[in-house]
């Protein structure tokens, strides 16, 4: 069974092959890098601001909806990049394995 980085990463790899007109990865894709990196710059904001937040509030839940967005669109700039999650496995093993 695999996990759900594993899922999203073929889920990702599947819908950049569709129509732009049908598919929000395979639009964002269509769109360049330029565009992947300002979702991902957007994001990592809008999750910076949930998490200062949380200091204030219980925002918990806003940081782990904000966490997951980001990672989204982190997996869509490697499926961008041909980078699969196995490389991203190995790496973190090496540093902390």
């Amino acid at each position: 069974m695999s996990d759900i980085f594993t899922q999203l990463e073929a889920l990702i790899a599947e819908r950049m092959k569709a129509s732009p007109e049908v598919s929000y990865v395979a639009k964002l894709n269509d769109k360049g890098l330029d565009m992947i990196l300002k979702k991902i710059g957007e994001e990592s904001t809008e999750l910076a601001i949930a998490a200062k937040a949380d200091e204030f509030r219980d925002g918990r839940a806003e940081v782990v909806y904000e966490s997951c967005d980001l990672l989204f669109h982190l997996l869509v700039l490697l499926g961008n990049k041909g980078i699969q999650m196995d490389e991203i496995r190995v790496e973190l093993q090496r540093r902390f394995g």
